[in-house]
């Protein structure tokens, strides 16, 4: 069986053109990738910048929680001087 070289030709050139155009997608997609990528990096430094933020205002709060204890603890104790002022209630201020 032979075959002709006319369609040798337009195999060889399909061959040519898909080749031609794997290499077109692998080219586009490989900018895509870096530019992608390049992206994604921005978007992590973006939230490592928040993340620090979120550190920061945790800080806060846990010094505002032990200046809320701090707090407790002197009022808990200004309580117990006042009652030793006071002295024990009367017979009348129990009832």
């Amino acid at each position: 069986m032979l075959v002709s070289p006319d369609v040798i030709g337009m195999i060889i050139a399909l061959f040519a053109f898909t080749l031609t155009v794997l290499g077109g997608v692998a080219g586009l997609l490989a900018r895509q990738s870096r530019e992608l990528e390049a992206r994604f990096e921005k978007i992590d430094l973006r939230f490592d910048k928040i993340d620090e933020r979120f550190e920061k205002v945790d800080a806060r709060f846990e010094k505002v929680d032990a200046r809320f204890q701090e707090l407790e603890s002197q009022l808990s104790d200004l309580k117990l001087s006042i009652a030793r002022l006071e002295g024990p209630l009367t017979r009348l201020q129990r009832l």
